[in-house]
């Protein structure tokens, strides 16, 4: 998610002829903000009812928690600025000091009030549950398979899961928390501001929901920043099984720096940074340090690959080369509800392969092509036991105004650029990819000047390239 790599650099998206209405045109009553992770003492908040099911828009509702972090300067104000960090499942609240922690233009922060938001099923909205255990919560995000008998075991846990997740307090929600009703929520939040149209920066999984936003309502899209892109098909099992094409981009980058510093006693070369990768694995499948196993090894390595300092990375595989823990990650939420809601939205959004056997080929075909995390990310999940979608996904294409700039590291390891190279081609003319030759999860906002100017320049004033457009690496860029 973009908001990992963010926070861990500082802890898993028209032009404008009319000035907006102005911030007091609301119909949502602020407040201060709940009390959380991160400090927020600039953020309003509120929470609005949106409809759980909207073919039966007078039904049951759910509450949406919002945020604003209002422009200073009104006299300068275009209008809002929605926001979302990635997931799904990560929440949002704080999104807006977040994003001003880490200096987002102040031109940006005087053009609009930013909005954050917990989407449906997450955080502060009315969350959902799983139920899941410390132990089901434990395997992880991305379960390493050594073979066929190691997915027809995992398969065994991913359908308990799917049935925990049925037989919750909330499973009645479950089919409820998608993309597209995202969407529809954010829809209602716009009309709720009195705003006729908004702008959105979204990263990771972000870029998804600003894609099909700006499809489902796009007369209601005004500058949209999609930023570490998914491909067309949002998370789906092409998009799972693309973080281990994304890990094979990103880690000769953390090889050349371990091998630059042989404190960390990695070893001396990019070779032998990858073939210690290899030996920790196999020496932690065989003996965990803290009940961190190989497979959560590879994990932790492929988290790690997000952000732009390499040196906290190092220190772990350090640690747990000398049988030490390394240092604990934190997680600004409930761990159980980012799993049940990410869940959701991503056995939702999609129908995923059912037969275990499809899984037992993927594995085994990607454990060759991609030797350092594809038995992970081609393994099956509780998704393969989900009920059916609802609605179909929504097919993004290039019908709409030409208002979409979307920037991309070249070397990212969660959205590796083929999926933006994707999303663009879908797109055609309504977008414009700048393209950073960098590593990590997240361009914006960033250390490179061409790819920060690029989208400050597309929300303070329009100014969008009018061609794609390739950032070399900043000078002395060692990642």
């Amino acid at each position: 998610m973009l908001r990992k790599a963010l926070l861990t650099a500082a802890v898993a998206v028209f032009g404008a002829t009319a000035a907006a209405p102005a911030a007091a045109a609301t119909g949502l009553a602020w407040g201060p903000c709940p009390a959380g992770a991160f400090p927020v003492p600039d953020l309003q908040c509120t929470t609005m009812p949106v409809p759980l099911d909207y073919r039966d828009p007078g039904g049951r509702t759910i509450d949406v928690a919002v945020s604003r972090l209002p422009s200073k300067h009104p006299e300068k104000r275009r209008g809002v600025l929605f926001t979302n960090p990635g997931g799904p499942g990560g929440p949002g609240l704080d999104y807006p000091q977040v994003l001003k922690y880490l200096k987002l233009p102040e031109s940006v922060l005087d053009a609009y009030d930013v909005i954050g938001f917990d989407p449906r099923g997450v955080g502060r909205s009315t969350p959902v549950t799983c139920d899941l255990t410390p132990a089901q919560l434990a395997i992880g995000n991305l379960p390493y398979a050594h073979g066929p008998a190691e997915v027809v075991k995992q398969a065994k846990l991913a359908k308990t899961e799917a049935q925990q997740c049925r037989d919750a307090a909330t499973g009645s929600m479950l089919p409820h928390v998608t993309t597209a009703n995202t969407a529809r929520d954010m829809d209602r939040i716009r009309a709720a501001l009195g705003e006729s149209t908004v702008s959105y920066l979204g990263g990771s999984y972000g870029t998804y929901l600003g894609a099909v936003y700006t499809t489902m309502f796009p007369d209601r899209g005004d500058r949209v920043v999609l930023d570490s892109n998914l491909g067309p098909g949002g998370y789906d099992i092409t998009a799972m099984r693309a973080f281990a094409r994304g890990m094979e981009d990103r880690f000769p980058d953390f090889a050349k720096f371990a091998a630059a510093h042989p404190e960390y006693g990695l070893g001396r070369t990019p070779a032998q940074v990858t073939a210690k990768f290899h030996e920790l694995a196999a020496r932690l499948d065989l003996a965990p340090v803290a009940d961190v196993t190989g497979s959560l090894f590879r994990g932790l390595t492929f988290g790690g690959l997000y952000a732009a300092d390499l040196a906290p990375l190092a220190s772990d595989w350090r640690a747990l080369d000398n049988g030490r823990p390394p240092q604990p990650a934190a997680w600004p939420g409930s761990v159980e509800n980012l799993f049940a809601s990410r869940f959701a939205v991503i056995c939702g959004d999609s129908a995923w392969p059912r037969s275990v056997g499809t899984y037992q080929v993927n594995v085994a075909v990607d454990r060759l092509r991609y030797p350092l995390l594809g038995a992970a990310a081609a393994n099956i999940s509780a998704c393969a036991y989900w009920a059916p979608p609802k609605e179909p996904p929504v097919r993004i294409t290039g019908h709409g105004p030409a208002n979409v700039l979307m920037v991309q590291n070249e070397r990212d390891p969660a959205t590796p650029l083929v999926n933006a190279l994707e999303l663009r081609s879908a797109f055609g003319e309504r977008a414009r990819l700048v393209t950073v030759d960098q590593g990590g999860h997240g361009v914006y906002p960033g250390a490179n000047q061409c790819g920060n100017t690029a989208v400050t320049n597309f929300l303070v004033a329009g100014e969008r390239p009018a061609h794609d457009v390739r950032c070399a690496a900043r000078v002395g860029e060692g990642s």
